[in-house]
């Protein structure tokens, strides 16, 4: 990472915070859409029995360095430190060799979390803890096990097909589709979760700047006021035409992850709108705010 500091700014905890308190709308939806469809639990049943969770646990174990012990002590202080502001279990967390910077979580009953060092080579402290809560969200808000599916979606669909003699196929396309609308939707719920951490709106942009443009030789002239402009221009660009939505719509409908910009503009929105301030007591200001203070704990 960038810095060698360590996340000492004092941040609020939630104690008993739910998942409700803070899901995006678009998600709740999509996870009701998602149940609705004929043959979904169906589906949801045979990946539970096939075991990807064991397999990909092994496989972490075998070739990745797990966080654990005087194993990169201060990245796991980082995710305890965010397990305790969302009020949750701290899961394993592990690191592979991978250019590409990403993160996932994986595992229904024993989850844990994955960070390439590509990630760990583009972000500082504080977005990486950003990052860290993001994926604690989806263990938070219960996304593991759906986001297994979509991950691993035609191997689950032939094990059921063989099993229903290929009935399970005739749901295939409109459930996938079903699956990548829900997946994208829930990313901006765990962005949610990544901002009650770091609890300052900055750090979240700068980090989705990273991820954009992801050469650590822009990061020292990339400028957030123009991040911001661009995202009035996304909007400018993606009106309630007709034409406009049907391109969006096109061009996202088997993307896992929302637009940068749009993840952006959705947590600027819930900000704007006082959900932020609802679910944290922090006020628009305080979380806007270009430079937090550092202090020493957590409250």
């Amino acid at each position: 990472m960038e810095n060698d500091i360590t996340i000492k700014r004092r941040l609020k905890t939630f104690p008993n915070l739910k998942a409700e308190d803070f899901q995006h709308p678009w998600d709740r939806q999509a996870t009701a859409a998602l149940q609705a469809i004929p043959g979904f639990e169906f589906l949801v049943k045979k990946l539970m029995e096939i075991g990807f969770e064991q397999f990909f646990r092994i496989s972490n174990l075998a070739s990745n360095v797990q966080v654990k012990g005087k194993m990169l002590p201060r990245l796991r202080e980082t995710l305890r430190y965010a397990t305790r502001i969302l009020d949750m279990a701290e899961p394993d967390l592990f690191i592979t060799t991978n250019p590409l910077p990403n993160a996932y979580t994986y595992g229904e009953t024993k989850p844990f979390i994955v960070l390439t060092s590509g990630l760990i080579e583009a972000m500082d402290e504080e977005e990486m803890f950003f990052i860290l809560a993001h994926e604690l969200g989806h263990i938070k808000c219960g996304h593991v096990l759906y986001k297994t599916m979509a991950r691993n979606f035609k191997i689950v669909l032939d094990i059921a097909a063989a099993a229903t003699l290929g009935v399970s196929s005739l749901i295939s396309t409109g459930l996938q589709l079903a699956l990548f609308d829900w997946e994208r939707k829930s990313e901006m719920t765990s962005d949610r979760a990544g901002l009650l951490c770091v609890q300052n709106q900055h750090i979240a942009n700068t980090a989705f700047m990273k991820m954009a443009a992801a050469s650590p030789k822009l990061y020292s002239e990339m400028d957030e006021a123009e991040f911001l402009r661009q995202i009035r221009s996304y909007e400018d660009a993606t009106d309630e035409s007709f034409i406009n939505k049907t391109y969006t719509a096109i061009i996202t409908s088997t993307m896992t992850h929302p637009f940068l910009i749009m993840r952006a503009k959705h947590l600027d929105s819930w900000i704007t709108a006082d959900g932020f301030t609802k679910v944290s007591g922090i006020s628009q200001e305080e979380v806007r705010e270009d430079n937090p203070s550092f202090s020493s704990a957590a409250e």
